[in-house]
């Protein structure tokens, strides 16, 4: 414990430095090569990537506390050598801050993959819709985001060598990646929009207020994860690349054709399961172009 700790300062709330060297240290030990890219699926949004599977097992295994998932989000990871020659470490679902667990570990995985090699990370999620134009099924390009959770994974004492404790998140989500997202999903035809996401802690939807509010400061979409993840991604460096899914019409508000929104998780499972397809194809060009895999962007 610090100085500053042992006068009343806050332990680390987004720490667990030792477990992460520890989780690293073991990784390693068994191994296991290392990471280029680091890809966080979301709700529903579990697709197969191809390449070389290395690697695999349960998110438990590499964490030092016990994990629960949701469903939609089946808590297991793979090591993958994908085309184009990229090592992939693919998190099939994640931990959110609504089910109890504290930023330091909504975030673990996320920095046990920087500390692995990681250099950049592509990042999913299933979104409610706020923007007019957008509607169940679009795929969104993120293009900054609004964090209103209340909860930052730098707050306390964190180690020096994992990056700044004031970092610029001016550009949180690459503008070259995002450049290349628009090349990449043209080039496929996969329609993709932009705009910028709302992170809120959940786990109720929101109210037709609160999405009143969220578009008037400048949201066009709203979920509940993602935005604690790429603050600890910045921090140690990582470039980021987020890819939502609009799996509904946010509250109060009426889709193009009329259909007031509709706000249940299986209704979320079901337009990701539609969308599937389209995201495999963009995720895996995405991760073939040495833009992306060589971090030559």
């Amino acid at each position: 414990m610090s100085a500053m700790q042992g006068e009343g300062m806050p332990a680390a709330a987004g720490g667990f430095a030792a477990d992460l060297e520890r989780a690293a240290a073991r990784w390693r030990e068994q191994g296991r090569e290392g990471c280029d890219l680091v890809v966080v699926s979301g709700s529903g949004l579990s697709v197969d990537l191809e390449g070389e599977l290395l690697e695999q097992g349960e998110l438990g295994e590499l964490t030092p506390f016990p994990v629960g998932g949701i469903v939609g989000h089946p808590l297991a990871w793979e090591l993958r050598r994908c085309p184009g020659g990229a090592r992939v470490l693919y998190y099939r679902g994640r931990l959110h801050a609504y089910q109890g667990y504290d930023t330091g570990q909504v975030v673990f995985a996320l920095r046990l993959a920087a500390l692995l090699g990681a250099h950049t990370l592509i990042v999913s999620n299933a979104s409610g819709g706020i923007a007019s134009g957008l509607e169940p099924g679009d795929l969104v390009c993120i293009e900054d985001q609004i964090n209103l959770t209340g909860l930052n994974p730098l707050r306390g004492e964190l180690p020096a060598a994992w990056g700044p404790q004031f970092p610029p998140m001016s550009n949180a989500y690459s503008e070259r990646l995002r450049e290349v997202a628009a090349e990449v999903a043209a080039g496929l035809g996969v329609p993709l929009a932009k705009g910028v996401y709302a992170g809120l802690l959940g786990p109720s939807y929101e109210t037709p207020a609160e999405i009143r509010y969220l578009r008037t400061i400048g949201g066009d979409l709203v979920g509940m994860s993602t935005v604690l993840e790429v603050i600890a991604a910045v921090h140690m460096g990582l470039r980021c690349l987020g890819i939502s899914l609009v799996t509904n019409t946010a509250a109060g508000l009426v889709s193009a054709q009329g259909v007031p929104a509709q706000l249940d998780h299986d209704d979320v499972l079901e337009v990701s399961a539609r969308a599937a397809e389209r995201f495999q194809k963009l995720l895996g060009a995405l991760i073939a172009d040495p833009r992306v895999a060589r971090c030559e962007a």
